[in-house]
C-alpha cells in the first residue's frame, strides 16, 4: 500500500456537488430516495451502500464542523444555535429513516452474497443499531446531544487571576510546575475555588444527564444505562467483569509503582509531605520545561518530530496545516480539553486543544496527531461505516504515537538533561494515569447501576474510590470541601459517558507496540500502520493481532507491561 497524505474528498455521485445541509426539508428527499430505490442484484446493493455511505459522510462532516466551531468559541451564540439546530431539528428526523435503511439492508436477499469477511463487523454494527432503536428515544437523544455541550460552556468561562493577569485554568496549570511552593499553592487554591463556584451548576447538569441516560436504557429494555451503553459502544469483545479485573490489576501492579514515583518526587523537591500542588513541581533551581511558545511553533516542531519517525506521519500534519485544521492555543471562551475530529467527507481531520507551553501539551499534540494519522489511513476505505472503529484501537493509535515520538523529542528539548526529564515525566504519566482511568471507570459503573443516587451519595462514592486507589502519600488536609467534586473536571463523564476504560486498554496496547519499537522500529511502525489501515473492518482482537499485540488486560499481562515500563524508567534515571 502506498501511503499518501494527499487526501482527496469523497467524490459526490449521489448528492449534488453544491449541496449543503440547511434544513430537514432539503435533506429528507435523499433518505426517501435510498428507501425507495429498488435493489435487484448484488451489484445494485453495493451501489446502494455507496450512496448511503456518501450521505452519511456529508451529514457527519456537517455535524462535526458545527461542533468544532462551537467548541472553538463557546461565547458565540450563532455557533451554539447552529449546533443546537442540527441536534434538535435535523438529527431526530434522520433516526427513523436510518433505522428503516438498516432494516432494508439486513432484509435484502442479496446481503448474504456480500463478502462475509469484509462486511462482518459492519453488518454486526447495523444489527446492533436495529436492536437498540426505539422511537421513544429519539427526543431524549436530541436533548442529550444539546445538554452534553453545556459542560464546555460552563468550563470555558472559568478563569483565574495570577500576578494581576487573567488565565484560563489550562494556562494557570503551568504555575503548578514552578519551584516556588507558595506560588503553586496559591494557584492551586485559585483553580480549586474557581471550579468550586460552579459545582452546583455541574451537579444539576449531571443529575439531568443521568436521568435521561437511564430513561434511554429503560426504553430499550435494559436494566441500566451501563448495559445499554456497552452494547451501543459495540463492546462485543469484553464485559463489565473484564473492566473490574482491570481495576483490580491496577491496584495490584500499578499503584505500587506509582507510590515509588511519588516518593521520588517528594525527595526531589525536598518536602516532608506531598501536597496536591507538589505533584508537577520542579525541584528548586530547575526551570520548568518549555518545549514551545505558541501553537504555530508546536505545529512546526511536531511535524519535524513526525518526519523523523515516518515521513507519511509528517505529511498528514502538513496537509492539515495547509487546510487550516488546527486550533491549538488556550484562550478564554474556548471549550476545555483536546480532540481530533475526523471529517468523513473531506478526509483531513481537525485538531483542537488548549496549549499553554507545557510538556503535557506536547503529549496532547502527538496524541491527537496519532488519531489524525489514523483518520488519513482509513480515508480510502470504501464505506463510511468501515471507518468507524472502536476507541480501544483508536486510542492505541494516539497513545503509541506518544511513546514512539519520544525517540525524536530532542526537537522539543535541545538540552540532554531536559530531554531525559521530559521522557521520564512522560513514562511517569503513562503509569500515574492508570489509577485515575480505573477510578473514573469504576465510578461510571456505580453511577449508572445506581441511577437514583443523590449528589451527596455521588460525592461520597467518589471519595470511597479515592481511598481505594490511593497511594496514601498525598496530604489533602484542609481541602476536604473540594474533593467530592474532583470528578467534575473529567469532561468525558459529561460528554461521552463510559468512554474512558478505552484509555487504559489502549495504554496496554501502546506499551506493547513500544516494546516492539524498542526491538525493531520499522517492524513496530509497520504493524501500527497495518492495524490502523483496517479501520473498523475487523474485530478488536483481530485489529490487535494485526498490530502484533494480544487483546488482553489480565493482571498477568498488565504486570509484564508495567515491569517493562519500570525498567525503561530506571534506564532514564
Amino acid at each position: 500500500m502506498t501511503l499518501t497524505a494527499d487526501i482527496k474528498p469523497i467524490e459526490r455521485k449521489f448528492l449534488p456537488k453544491d449541496f449543503t445541509i440547511t434544513t430537514w426539508e432539503t435533506l429528507e428527499p435523499y433518505f426517501k430516495q435510498l428507501l425507495e430505490q429498488p435493489i435487484n442484484s448484488k451489484g445494485e446493493l453495493e451501489q446502494w451502500l455507496q450512496n448511503s455511505s456518501e450521505l452519511e459522510a456529508v451529514i457527519s462532516e456537517d455535524a462535526c464542523w458545527r461542533q468544532v466551531r462551537m467548541t472553538c468559541d463557546t461565547e458565540n451564540k450563532q455557533l451554539e444555535e447552529a449546533f443546537n439546530y442540527f441536534y434538535i431539528e435535523i438529527a431526530p428526523k434522520m433516526q427513523p429513516y436510518a433505522d428503516k435503511l438498516n432494516r432494508k439492508l439486513v432484509e435484502c436477499e442479496f446481503t448474504k452474497e456480500l463478502d462475509a469477511d469484509k462486511y462482518f463487523t459492519y453488518l454486526r454494527s447495523i444489527k446492533k443499531s436495529i436492536d437498540l432503536f426505539r422511537e421513544a428515544n429519539i427526543p431524549i437523544m436530541s436533548e442529550l446531544n444539546v445538554m452534553q455541550q453545556q459542560f464546555g460552556q460552563i468550563a470555558g468561562k472559568m478563569t483565574v487571576e495570577v500576578n494581576g493577569k487573567e488565565y484560563t485554568l489550562q494556562q494557570a496549570g503551568k504555575f503548578l510546575e514552578n519551584p516556588d511552593r507558595k506560588l503553586r499553592e496559591e494557584v492551586y487554591m485559585k483553580i480549586q475555588n474557581r471550579r468550586y463556584q460552579d459545582r452546583e451548576a455541574l451537579n444539576a447538569l449531571f443529575d439531568k444527564l443521568v436521568e435521561k441516560r437511564h430513561q434511554l436504557a429503560l426504553n430499550a429494555d435494559f436494566k441500566n444505562y451501563r448495559d445499554y451503553k456497552f452494547k451501543e459502544l459495540g463492546r462485543f469483545d469484553y464485559t463489565p467483569q473484564d473492566c473490574f479485573n482491570f481495576h483490580e490489576a491496577v491496584k495490584q501492579h500499578v499503584i505500587p509503582l506509582v507510590k515509588i514515583i511519588y516518593e521520588e518526587q517528594r525527595k526531589a523537591i525536598g518536602v516532608d509531605q506531598l501536597r496536591p500542588w507538589d505533584m508537577d513541581a520542579e525541584p528548586e533551581g530547575i526551570v520548568p520545561l518549555q518545549p514551545f511558545t505558541n501553537g504555530t511553533e508546536l505545529t512546526e516542531k511536531t511535524i519535524e518530530c513526525f518526519e523523523q519517525l515516518n515521513p507519511f506521519f509528517a505529511d498528514c500534519l502538513r496537509k492539515m496545516n495547509e487546510l487550516k485544521r488546527f486550533d491549538l492555543d488556550s484562550r478564554k471562551g474556548k471549550a476545555p480539553g483536546g480532540y481530533n475530529m475526523p471529517l468523513a467527507e473531506t478526509g483531513a481531520p481537525f485538531i483542537f486543544m488548549n496549549a499553554a507551553g507545557t510538556l503535557d501539551d506536547v503529549t496532547t499534540m502527538v496524541h491527537e496527531g496519532g488519531h489524525a494519522v489514523h483518520s488519513f489511513l482509513t480515508h480510502e476505505l470504501e464505506l463510511t461505516g468501515f471507518k468507524e472503529y472502536g476507541a480501544e484501537i483508536a486510542e492505541v493509535a494516539s497513545m503509541a504515537m506518544e511513546l514512539f515520538s519520544m525517540e525524536h523529542w530532542d526537537i522539543f528539548f535541545k538540552d540532554k538533561e531536559e530531554l531525559r526529564r521530559a521522557k521520564f515525566k512522560q513514562l511517569e504519566r503513562v503509569l500515574t494515569i492508570l489509577p485515575w482511568i480505573a477510578r473514573i471507570d469504576a465510578f461510571q459503573h456505580w453511577l449508572y447501576e445506581n441511577p437514583a443516587h443523590t449528589a451527596e451519595e455521588r460525592g461520597a462514592k467518589w471519595m470511597a474510590l479515592a481511598n481505594e486507589y490511593s497511594t496514601g502519600l498525598i496530604d489533602y488536609s484542609g481541602l476536604e470541601q473540594f474533593r467530592p467534586y474532583e470528578w467534575q473536571r473529567q469532561l468525558h463523564l459529561f460528554e461521552v459517558p463510559f468512554y474512558y476504560i478505552e484509555y487504559g486498554i489502549a495504554q496496554l496496547g501502546a506499551i506493547g507496540l513500544w516494546m516492539q519499537f524498542k526491538r525493531n522500529q520499522q517492524v513496530a511502525l509497520q504493524n501500527y500502520i497495518n492495524a490502523l489501515s483496517l479501520g473498523g473492518t475487523k474485530t478488536l482482537p483481530q485489529l490487535y493481532e494485526a498490530a502484533g499485540l494480544k487483546f488482553d488486560f489480565s493482571p498477568s499481562h498488565i504486570k509484564t507491561l508495567m515491569d517493562f515500563t519500570k525498567t525503561e524508567m530506571d534506564h532514564l534515571n
